[in-house]
């Protein structure tokens, strides 16, 4: 050994060695669970992720493998590249191993079975996305253990069972995203006051919303196609940090909160409920999409909703005459969509003879008036122009 230690070249190897043995020191549990993940996933046709999971090399230099020091940090499965071919086959229990993992995401592809509940010991974990697969089973309350996590998107998948309670309590959570999924039950309360993103749509809940079940930090509320119930009013008057909500497709009830129409949104969806009364806006509206149809609101409608871009309002009880305002906006392209069948109208200041914008749209048939211009409406109008009479006279008795 001596000998060989005073020979430069024989030395150099021995140095190059070491450092190589040393880098490639992963922890042996890490590596343990790597293997475990490997051998339960496997790529789908055309794919070619796992190509470099050769466990005879560093795995720290595995595609999608993260490290810091000797230990994963972050674990990404799948080819991340948009359209990408991803991965077949279940989440192995072994993934809880990773025990500094901050970030786990699954490209979109076919993997199954039911979300490990060994998640629960990543408690340095503050990205969990695993979309568009068809993941199942309920979601491990378990999860609510995880006090450092940020973002948690399972949407697109086949999870049942109700939103645990647990993960309302997260103090961190800024995004969660559970749309597409067949969750029940109703929406617990969420406590973090970090959340932007609250992303429900597409599942079967049902019960009311809390009062205060929902920080004013919000930014992005979507509910829409579920069996949501009770008033909004309360609720939606404290988030005045919106800049999208989407209520459409429920059972809510009541009135539409006023200052609702002056939060900084883009698209408001709150169609097919059953909100009803007055809806009289105290100042100008300038949201681009306001979507109100198939409800029960009524009283007349208010010239502040003139400044929307595509308003419907089809399909509810509002009545007396349109707005001249409204008039003027259409004829000067201003307003694109303009839906107002199916209510009880009186009339509509418009020389029959006009020529409508072509980038614009009006419907007004079916109301308590003789349609004052000849306008192309949606297919799902019906073919009747004008309410019976009988309709008209009772509405106004």
């Amino acid at each position: 050994m001596m000998c060989l230690l005073r020979n430069p070249c024989a030395h150099g190897f021995l140095f190059l060695t070491h450092l190589i043995f040393a880098h490639a020191m992963l922890d042996p549990i890490d590596f343990l669970a790597l293997q475990s993940i490997r051998k339960s996933l496997n790529d789908m046709p055309g794919s070619n992720y796992f190509a470099s999971w050769d466990f005879t090399s560093d795995p720290c230099n595995f595609a999608g493998v993260y490290c810091d020091g000797n230990k994963v940090i972050a674990l990404n499965l799948g080819d991340p590249r948009a359209g990408a071919p991803g991965l077949t086959g279940r989440l192995d229990p072994a993934i809880g191993k990773l025990s500094a993992l901050a970030e786990l995401t699954v490209v979109p592809g076919r993997v199954m079975g039911s979300l490990p509940h060994t998640l629960s010991q990543l408690k340095y974990l503050r990205f969990l996305a695993i979309s568009r697969n068809f993941i199942s089973g309920e979601i491990p309350a378990g999860l609510g253990q995880l006090r450092g996590l940020q973002t948690l998107d399972l949407s697109f998948n086949q999870l049942s069972g109700s939103i645990p309670f647990s993960i309302g309590t997260l103090p961190a959570l800024s995004n969660v995203i559970f749309c597409h999924n067949r969750l029940s039950g109703s929406i617990p309360p969420f406590v973090s006051q970090s959340l932007t993103r609250l992303d429900l749509k597409h599942n079967d809940l049902s019960g009311s919303l809390s009062p205060h079940g929902l920080p004013s930090s919000l930014q992005y509320l979507s509910l829409s196609w579920n069996r949501l119930s009770g008033t909004v009013d309360r609720v939606l008057s404290r988030l005045n940090r919106l800049n999208y909500i989407d209520l459409s497709m429920n059972q809510f009830t009541g009135c539409i909160p006023v200052n609702l129409f002056s939060f900084p949104i883009s698209n408001l969806q709150l169609q097919r409920n059953q909100f009803y009364g007055p809806v009289q806006p105290v100042d100008q509206v300038k949201i681009e999409t306001v979507d109100l149809s198939f409800n029960r609101l009524s009283g007349e409608i208010s010239p502040m909703f003139s400044t929307v871009q595509n308003l419907y309002l089809n399909n509810n009880r509002f009545t007396g005459e349109v707005p001249r305002s409204f008039v003027e906006r259409l004829l000067s392209a201003s307003i694109q969509i303009l839906y107002l069948q199916h209510n009880y109208l009186t009339g509509m200041e418009i020389t029959p003879r006009v020529e409508i914008p072509v980038s614009s749209s009006l419907c007004l048939q079916y109301n308590c008036m003789v349609l004052p211009v000849q306008t192309p409406c949606p297919l799902k109008a019906g073919k009747q122009k004008t309410r019976p009479t009988a309709q008209c006279a009772q509405w106004k008795g």
